[in-house]
C-alpha cells in the first residue's frame, strides 16, 4: 500500500516498528518537502516488500563500495523527475539511502546517506565517510554523506 508523504502533518505510518520512528518520519517528510518545493513532485513510498525491484537496484549500486546493510528496509520510493531517476530506502534503524541517477550520459550520479536525528553512526560508515550536519524543522538534525556512482546501472 502506497503512502503519499505529508510534510505538513508528519506521520510515522510505515515506521511503527522503528525505535526512531518519529525522527525517521521527520526525515521522510523533509525529503517530501524538498521534492515538492523544487519539482512540485509528490513523494510517495511503499513498503519495501512491495517493490523489490527498487530495493535490488539500490543494493546493486551500494555493492560498488561493498556496502551491504544488515538493517531491515521498511519503505522504498522510486520516481523520475526532470531526467533524474531517484530512489530511496528507509531502514528500520533510521538510515535513509537515496540514489540520484541522471539518465543523460555524463550527468550527476550519486548515493546519499542520511541519518535520522540522534541515531548513532552505523559501523559500516566508521572511517569511510564524514557526515555534514543540516538543521530541519521537520527532522531535527540530519547528518548526511554521499559518494559518486562510477558504474552504469540502468
Amino acid at each position: 500500500m502506497s503512502y503519499k508523504v505529508d510534510f505538513k502533518e508528519v506521520s510515522t505510518i510505515g515506521f511503527e516498528n522503528s525505535p526512531v520512528s518519529e525522527a525517521m518520519a521527520g526525515l521522510r517528510a523533509n525529503e517530501a518537502r524538498y521534492f515538492w518545493n523544487k519539482y512540485k513532485h509528490e513523494f510517495v513510498t511503499v513498503p519495501a516488500t512491495e517493490d523489490t525491484e527498487t530495493l535490488k537496484w539500490i543494493e546493486s549500486i551500494l555493492a560498488e563500495r561493498d556496502m551491504i546493510f544488515p538493517y531491515q528496509p521498511l519503505e522504498v520510493s522510486s520516481f523520475e523527475v526532470e531526467g533524474i531517476r531517484m530512489a530511496y530506502i528507509f531502514y528500520e534503524n533510521g538510515l535513509s539511502v537515496n540514489i540520484m541517477y541522471t539518465l543523460e550520459e555524463g550527468g550527476k550520479r550519486a548515493v546519499g546517506f542520511k541519518l535520522s536525528d540522534a541515531m548513532e553512526i552505523p559501523v559500516e560508515f566508521e572511517g569511510k565517510f564524514k557526515f555534514a550536519r543540516q538543521k530541519s524543522k521537520l527532522a531535527g538534525t540530519i547528518r548526511g554523506s554521499f559518494f559518486v556512482i562510477k558504474g552504469t546501472y540502468l
